[in-house]
């Protein structure tokens, strides 16, 4: 019996080519397959280092922001003509016109560059405006921590809308902790104060009339310049208090901690989850009229001292007339910017604020969490000065 040999090699041979093409396909699609792989990376690479751009473009224009209010109120206090000038641009809504006094936009935008002749980075900032006048003021408190807040608002005001501890604060904005456990004085020790609770907010309001002489501070008529209450959240754990944007009217003067002997913290209903959003603790202060002023509008200026005792704590502070809203003249400006890398645009909301070099106010006198002891002593022998002092 003979066999076809060619028969075998031309199958041997067909095998063979199949192998191969199959081999190249595989090949093929396994070096498309990691093309895209880089391509997609060096995209996202890309795009992350231009939205950074971006993002530090935007930065440059708050940064501009607030040297031209830094230039608006150095010529606005040195009684400068220009400040009327100078205050319309910064109160423009057109963008860059803002920063116009500080910088020179050209074609739209302000380019971001170290060498005027190098574009290579194309990066800029494209719209900057300025709002002065804010509807509220808000900020972060870290625990143990004080902030002094200047009070001025567009027009007089007799309320102040007090809310702290958001979502941001804790890990459990559903089961937010304000039980009503160690309520009462004495405060309870740090360490039993759990994470998850809204911080005791220590909150000391000061006020000077349009005929203020240092003893106000020690008058203790119906009005008053100094007041302090200490607000301790209370409430259901994981509770949505459907009360807490009604409740809660305080009359700084019937409350003051101060002019009690044995006083106790005021309980402020809380809310128990917070996951929607907003803040937790809400309280609104009514002010007594300055010593010596028969209205609001005797004020002529005013400070709130916040102290966020036990846990960090976001708050926002609003003003108010009888109910209407009232706002603060240029205590926290918010600038937007947005700022361009290539053709990718991110944008930036940012509070700015300044001291004011006419009315600087310091945050303490001084400020301890230990003892803290002081000596008076009149004598005309340097002997008799002693430097220990034992509480």
């Amino acid at each position: 019996m003979k066999v076809n040999n060619s028969m075998a090699k031309n199958e041997k041979g067909a095998v063979s080519l199949f192998v191969v093409i199959f081999a190249t396909l595989l090949i093929t699609i396994i070096t498309i397959s990691f093309a895209r792989l880089m391509t997609s990376d060096q995209q996202q690479a890309s795009t992350s280092d231009l939205s950074q751009s971006a993002y530090d473009s935007a930065q440059s224009g708050v940064e501009d922001a607030k040297r031209a209010l830094l230039n608006f109120t150095t010529l606005c206090a040195s009684g400068s003509p220009s400040c009327s000038t100078v205050q319309s641009h910064i109160d423009s809504p057109d963008c860059n016109v803002s920063v116009s006094d500080v910088v020179t936009p050209q074609n739209g935008e302000v380019v971001i560059q170290q060498n005027p002749n190098d574009q290579a980075l194309n990066q800029a900032y494209t719209c900057v405006t300025i709002t002065r006048n804010t509807t509220d003021y808000i900020g972060v408190l870290q625990a143990n921590s004080s902030k002094v807040i200047p009070l001025n608002g567009l027009s007089p005001f007799n309320q102040i809308l007090i809310e702290w501890y958001s979502s941001s604060d804790t890990q459990n904005p559903t089961a937010v902790d304000i039980s009503s456990a160690g309520y009462g004085t004495p405060l309870l020790p740090q360490s039993s104060w759990s994470v998850d609770r809204p911080s005791v907010m220590r909150t000391q309001f000061m006020q000077i009339g349009s005929n203020f002489k240092l003893t106000d501070f020690d008058d203790e008529s119906g009005n008053s310049n100094a007041n302090t209450l200490f607000l301790y959240p209370v409430g259901s754990k994981g509770v949505v208090n459907s009360n807490i944007d009604t409740s809660h009217s305080l009359p700084l003067s019937s409350y003051d901690t101060r002019k009690t002997a044995t006083g106790s913290p005021l309980p402020i209903q809380c809310s128990g989850n917070i996951s929607a959003g907003g803040y937790a603790c809400r309280a609104q202060l009514v002010l007594p009229n300055p010593i010596g002023g028969s209205s609001s509008s005797d004020r002529t200026a005013a400070l709130l001292r916040l102290t966020s005792l036990y846990n960090k704590a976001n708050f926002r502070i609003s003003l108010f007339q009888d109910g209407t809203p009232v706002k603060f003249n240029g205590v926290q400006p918010e600038v937007d910017s947005t700022g361009r890398a290539g053709d990718l645009f991110r944008r930036v909301q940012s509070r700015v604020e300044f001291s004011d070099p006419n009315f600087p106010y310091p945050n303490a006198a001084v400020q301890t969490t230990g003892n803290f002891c002081k000596n008076f002593l009149i004598t005309n022998n340097p002997a008799d000065y002693s430097n220990s002092c034992t509480p």
